[in-house]
C-alpha cells in the first residue's frame, strides 16, 4: 500500500533551526511462566486464543490475583535504571475501548509506580556518554494482538481483523523517559542507544526473552521540535510499538524532518499517534494523542496496593547481575583491546560470542581475529547474521591449532572455515577429507620452487644480489603449483638453501 508523501527538510538543515525534544516509552514483556493477573500460560507462537482464562477476557464474576514473580522483575528493571522503588503502589484501570483488550480497560499504574527517578548513562558508539533521566517504570498488562485481513496486512483496507487473546494479560513494564534536550543531530543514534541499552539489561536480568521482532520489547518514539533559541516545547508526535533497534533510528530522523517541514510551513504540528512502516521507511497518521485525562484512570478496586519492604527490595538487589556496563569494562581490560577495537566488537554484537571463544580457550587475538575477520565476511556474503552461521568456539580454536601446527596456513584456514559452516565436519576432519593440508615435503616443494626459479631467472638474480625479498615473487607460482598448501616459510627457507644465500 502507498502512502501519502510528507513534506520533509533536509535533516542536517533542520537541526540549524531547530532544537529536538525527545521522549522514549519502552514496554517490556516480562517471561514469567504465567501471565500478570491469571494463571494463563505466557507462552509465544502457540495457538490463537488457547493461553486465555476468564480473567483475561474479563467475564463477569472474574477476579484478578498479581503475580509475584512479575512484581520481583518490574523491582529488579527499577533497580538495574538506578530507580528508586516505591515503599507503597497501586495498580489502576486505564479506560479505552479496543478491541484486542476485552475487559474495555487496561490494568495498568498511573500515579503510584512501582519504580521511578532513575537515570540510565548510554555510551554512543564513538565513546560519548549521554545520561537520559529516567521518570518512571511502571507495571501492567499487554493488549491482545489484532491480525488484519487483507493484502497490506495493516488496518487500512483490511476487509476483517482477527484477534488473538494469548497475549492478553502478558505482564508488561513501561519505561518512560523524561523530556531529552542537548542531543541536536545525534538525536536519531541516541535513540537506538537508548533502546539498545534497555533491551541489553532486560536480557541481562533475565526477566525478558528480549526478541524485538516478538515484540518482547517495543518502543513509542516521542520527538518535538523547538526553535533555536527558545525554550518551551513544541507538540509532539508519538510513533507507536517501533520493533526494530533501526527502525526506531529511522522513525527518529524521519520524524525530525517532518515536523522542520510542518513548522516551516507556517503550520502547527499535530498531537498524534504515527504508525512506522517499515518498508518505505516513513510514518502515517494514526490517531489524536490522548492525554491521561481523558482515559479516566482511576484505582483498581478488585486490587490490594503492592508494599515493598526494605529486606525485599535489597534481597532483589542482591540477586542482580554485573551490569552491562561494566561487565563491557571489565572484559575490555581483561582482553587488552584498544577503545576503538572494543567499540567495533560491541557494535558488531560480538561481545557474548568472543567471550565464550576466549572462555574456551583462544586468545583475545585470536577471538576478535575470526570473528570481526572471516566470521563476518561470510555472513554478510549470505545476508545472514554472523551468529545464525553456527560458528562455534571449539571450530575456532581448532582452525587456530592446525595453523599453530602448520598443518594449514591462513588462506586455507578460511576456505576450512566455509566448508565447516556448510555443515562438512570438524576442521581437521574437513583438512583429511579434502586433503588441505600444508605441503611441507621438501621433495615436493624443490620441484615446485626449481620450475618457479627457472621461469623468473630475473628475479632468482635479484636474490643473489641480496635482495632478499623478491624471493615474494616466487612464491606466487610454487602457491599456485601446490594449490595454495605450501608453507611460504619453508618455501622461502628452500630458496635461500638452494642459491646459497644468507636470510
Amino acid at each position: 500500500m502507498a502512502h501519502a508523501t510528507e513534506e520533509l527538510v533536509d535533516f542536517d538543515e533542520a537541526l540549524e533551526r531547530y532544537d529536538p525534544v525527545l521522549g522514549f516509552e519502552v514496554h517490556v514483556e516480562l517471561n514469567t511462566a504465567t501471565k500478570m493477573f491469571s494463571d494463563a500460560p505466557n507462552v509465544f507462537g502457540d495457538v490463537p486464543n488457547t493461553n486465555v482464562t476468564p480473567v483475561d477476557l474479563g467475564l463477569p464474576g472474574v477476579l484478578p490475583v498479581v503475580n509475584k514473580k512479575a512484581v520481583e522483575y518490574s523491582i529488579k528493571i527499577g533497580l538495574a535504571l538506578n530507580c528508586q522503588i516505591a515503599e507503597y503502589c497501586r495498580f489502576a484501570r486505564k479506560n479505552y475501548f479496543y478491541p484486542d483488550t476485552p475487559k474495555n480497560f487496561q490494568t495498568s499504574q498511573y500515579d503510584e509506580p512501582i519504580a521511578f527517578d532513575g537515570y540510565l548513562d548510554l555510551e554512543l558508539p564513538d565513546g560519548e556518554i549521554f545520561r537520559v533521566e529516567i521518570e518512571r517504570a511502571h507495571m501492567e498488562e499487554d493488549a491482545g494482538k489484532l491480525t488484519h485481513m487483507g493484502s497490506t496486512g495493516r488496518i487500512q483496507g483490511a476487509q476483517s481483523s482477527l484477534v488473538d487473546y494469548n497475549r492478553a494479560g502478558v505482564p508488561l513494564v513501561e519505561i518512560v523517559t523524561k523530556p531529552i534536550t542537548g542531543a541536536g543531530k545525534r538525536a536519531p543514534e541516541l535513540a537506538k542507544a537508548y533502546v539498545a541499552a534497555i533491551r541489553e539489561i532486560v536480557k541481562n536480568l533475565d526477566v525478558s526473552d528480549a526478541k524485538m521482532e516478538r515484540g518482547n520489547v517495543r518502543c513509542d518514539v516521542n520527538i518535538s521540535l523547538m526553535p533555536k533559541g527558545t525554550t518551551k516545547f513544541g507538540t509532539r508526535s508519538e510513533t507507536k510499538n517501533v520493533n526494530s533497534l533501526r527502525a526506531v533510528e529511522h522513525a527518529m530522523r524521519f520524524e525530525i524532518e517532518r515536523h522542520a517541514a510542518v513548522l516551516d510551513a507556517g503550520n502547527l504540528v499535530v498531537q498524534e499517534t504515527r504508525h512506522w512502516h517499515e518498508d518505505t521507511r516513513t510514518t502515517t497518521s494514526g490517531r489524536p494523542k490522548s492525554d491521561a485525562d481523558d482515559y479516566r484512570y482511576f484505582p483498581e478496586p478488585d486490587l490490594v496496593p503492592i508494599v515493598t519492604t526494605r529486606e525485599w527490595v535489597e534481597e532483589l538487589r542482591a540477586q542482580l547481575p554485573e551490569p552491562p556496563a561494566e561487565r563491557r569494562k571489565r572484559l575490555q581490560a581483561d582482553w587488552g583491546y584498544a577503545d576503538a577495537e572494543f567499540r567495533d566488537v560491541v557494535n558488531a554484537g560480538f561481545m557474548d560470542a568472543i567471550e565464550e571463544t576466549i572462555a574456551a580457550g583462544a586468545t583475545p587475538a585470536v577471538a576478535r581475529k575470526w570473528w570481526m575477520g572471516e566470521i563476518s565476511r561470510l555472513a554478510k556474503n549470505a545476508d545472514v547474521e554472523p551468529l545464525e552461521l553456527g560458528v562455534t568456539p571449539a571450530t575456532i580454536i581448532e582452525l587456530n591449532q592446525l595453523i599453530e601446527a602448520k598443518k594449514i596456513n591462513d588462506k586455507i584456514a578460511r576456505q576450512v572455515l566455509e566448508y565447516a559452516v556448510a555443515g562438512e565436519g570438524t576442521p581437521t576432519e574437513i583438512v583429511e577429507k579434502r586433503s588441505l593440508a600444508v605441503v611441507n615435503d621438501d621433495s615436493a616443494l624443490g620441484a615446485a620452487i626449481d620450475d618457479a626459479m627457472a621461469s623468473m631467472p630475473d628475479v632468482v638474480a635479484k636474490i643473489k644480489d641480496g635482495k632478499v625479498q623478491a624471493i615474494g615473487a616466487l612464491i606466487g607460482p610454487v602457491m599456485k603449483a601446490t594449490r595454495g598448501q605450501a608453507d611460504a616459510g619453508r618455501v622461502r627457507e628452500i630458496v635461500l638453501e638452494k642459491l646459497g644465500v644468507e636470510g
